[in-house]
């Protein structure tokens, strides 16, 4: 291999002193929708593997956010894929301005999330487990409900069904998001949602009643500027109202059809989402289970060990099922079956925006 092919094979994963890159895995980057860079992470643990952990992160979040829980499930016997969605990480970003959270549609990232799947067939033993937070946690439930069949078993925190919107009412924020969208403006930040990544300190920002972790992650985006992903456009807000939506709209009649087993775990001191949705979600679903872990904060899987661990307890429930303990995980080669209407038509490269942001 040259060393040209060498180097674009091989993504780089971030570390700092206080958080280093799990062992057992590296960097990769793969194509995307419309020929977009995305980067992802793999890991394999030191004894036979019982199964593969999926991890989509949410708004604005890193692999590297999710070092503590990659060793977790290391330690658990379990392979690792963990991956930034496009626009944030060190994935392409979609606009020139990198600190920018833009979203067009979620057909791209449906589409990115399938062709990761697909590029693990015959590499990450199954069975697959989805782990999903907020935003990424609606793109996998998404993903579910569009008939992927792959997936043994999902846990999903605070997925983003349903947003707070403070004084506002939910409609007026629809109806401001969509004119703005439809008048030209779906590049422009959100003006009332102010969100600068380096500006955070634990006592005004932190979405998690730990300190320690609160600063890793802080310290981390310091030591790598690029990581970082501020306010969100009205795009990005137009596609997370729209996912909400599509999914709630439902009424259960194609929700049911999901068979996988789910864990749906909220935060009961969450100030982002709103939880009743998932609550009710949760009963339309085939096999799902409604967890609320009462004081925790949004980010549950960085708060105290307090919330923390029993948010690893019900995930360790899960897995026990899914991919009982003592018996290895294979690689078995399955066809998915999706409907067509959900991914958008491939091209061969991507479109102006994203070859100037990649």
């Amino acid at each position: 291999m040259s060393r040209i092919a060498a180097l674009s094979a091989n993504a780089p994963l971030m570390s700092i002193p206080e958080s280093r890159v799990p062992e057992g895995g590296s960097g990769e980057w793969y194509r995307g929708a419309g020929g977009l860079r995305l980067r992802l992470g793999y890991w394999e643990p030191k004894r036979p593997a019982r199964g593969t952990v999926f991890i989509s992160p949410g708004r604005s979040e890193p692999v590297e956010k999710y070092y503590e829980l990659i060793r977790d499930l290391l330690a658990r016997d379990l392979c690792v894929v963990a991956h930034d969605w496009r626009g944030q990480g060190l994935s392409a970003r979609l606009l020139p301005d990198r600190l920018k959270c833009h979203a067009r549609a979620a057909d791209e990232f449906m589409d990115d999330f399938q062709r990761l799947l697909d590029g693990f067939e015959d590499r990450a033993p199954k069975p697959w487990i989805m782990i999903g937070h907020s935003m990424g946690a609606a793109l996998n439930l998404m993903t579910l409900i569009k008939g992927e069949s792959r997936i043994a078993g999902a846990f999903f925190t605070n997925p983003m069904l349903r947003m707070k919107t403070g004084k506002h009412s939910l409609w007026s924020v629809n109806f401001r998001t969509n004119w703005q969208v439809n008048h030209g403006r779906g590049t422009d930040y959100v003006p009332e949602i102010f969100d600068d990544p380096f500006e955070h300190t634990f006592d005004n920002d932190a979405l998690t009643h730990d300190r320690t972790r609160y600063e890793i992650w802080h310290e981390q985006l310091f030591a790598c500027p690029h990581l970082a992903v501020g306010s969100p456009t009205w795009g990005w807000l137009s596609f997370a109202l729209k996912i909400g939506e599509a999914l709630l709209k439902d009424k259960g009649k194609v929700a049911k059809k999901v068979k996988t087993p789910i864990t749906l775990l909220c935060s009961g001191d969450d100030h982002l989402i709103n939880k009743q949705p998932s609550k009710q979600f949760a009963k339309k679903l085939g096999k799902a289970n409604y967890v609320e872990i009462s004081g925790a904060e949004h980010e549950v899987l960085i708060e105290s060990d307090e919330y923390r661990n029993e948010a690893m307890r019900h995930l360790d429930e899960l897995l026990d099922f899914v991919a009982p303990r003592g018996i290895a995980g294979e690689v078995r080669r399955e066809t998915p079956v999706l409907d067509e209407d959900i991914l958008p038509e491939d091209a061969a490269g991507g479109s102006q925006e994203d070859q100037k942001s990649a």
